[in-house]
């Protein structure tokens, strides 16, 4: 297997990965406060990562790629507080496609001026990827987007292309340890923001399961966007990703009922075909 296959094939673990894990953060947060949720799936995610980090006897980096971690995770904090909490308040099908378009466009518009224009199938598979995402998120004639649901999308992509581009930054020359970083420097603003606001509170027994497939989702999806980064272009590995609502809408149409339009239907297709584009 080529090492672009295995960038593929990473970005689109991801991208599942992801998309199942935001689905279990969203729930968890319908059913208690948000930030607790994303410090407690935060930890069990950095426990996780410092394990692999030792088991893999992973070499750690020198401090500026643990400083672009940091970076990252940082974005990645604020991101997942706007996306779980518009996921909580909005509509999953709607509120976590809108960010997955501003995801993918930022990191992409870094690459290619900085990598260059990769082969034209791919730059073809960009443009339906996109499409793909809008499709899945255009909320159909009689249904508005509502300010909230736009607001916080908007927020959550802005954070999430950007802790793509100081992942790809960290992970140049290791996986894990970068990763750890930014894992301790989103908890620690978590903590800080609910010390200040005196928001801590326990968990029910009901939202620990989600809580926890949440906290090990997020953390392989970092894992392994992380890895298709570092053997792989960023614009490849950061559009695959952001397919990840596919498996959050679908998700939301198989277990909390939610109705899926006909455009969001095609969104699904158009998403497969954008993934055959880029692996041409």
């Amino acid at each position: 297997m080529t090492n672009e296959t295995l960038a593929i094939t990473y970005g689109l673990a991801s991208a599942l990965t992801w998309g199942a894990g935001d689905f279990s953060g969203g729930f968890a947060t319908k059913r208690g406060k948000v930030l607790m949720v994303i410090l407690l799936s935060q930890l069990l995610g950095a426990l996780l990562l410092f394990s692999l980090a030792l088991f893999f006897a992973e070499q750690v980096p020198e401090v500026r790629h643990l400083i672009f971690g940091a970076m990252a995770g940082i974005s990645g904090v604020l991101g997942l507080t706007a996306l779980y909490k518009g996921l909580a308040l909005g509509r999953m099908g709607i509120v976590a496609p809108l960010s997955a378009v501003i995801t993918a466009l930022l990191p992409m518009t870094f690459s290619f001026l900085f990598e260059g224009l990769p082969r034209l199938p791919q730059v073809s598979g960009f443009a339906v990827a996109i499409v793909s995402v809008w499709l899945l998120s255009y909320p159909g004639r009689g249904l508005k987007i509502k300010g909230e649901e736009l607001r916080l999308s908007l927020t959550a992509g802005v954070c999430f292309g950007l802790f793509f581009i100081f992942i790809d930054q960290a992970s140049t020359h290791s996986i894990l340890w970068p990763l750890v970083a930014a894992r301790i420097a989103s908890i620690i603003l978590i903590s800080a923001i609910l010390v200040t606001t005196r928001k801590i509170g326990a968990p029910s027994k009901r939202q620990v399961p989600f809580i926890v497939l949440a906290g090990i989702l997020d953390a392989a999806g970092n894992a392994f966007f992380a890895l298709a980064a570092h053997i792989g272009r960023l614009d490849v590995s950061a559009v695959l990703s952001s397919l990840y609502p596919g498996s959050t809408v679908l998700l939301a149409w198989l277990i909390l009922k939610e109705k899926l339009l006909p455009q969001q239907w095609a969104g699904v297709a158009a998403a497969i075909a954008a993934l055959a584009l880029i692996a041409a």
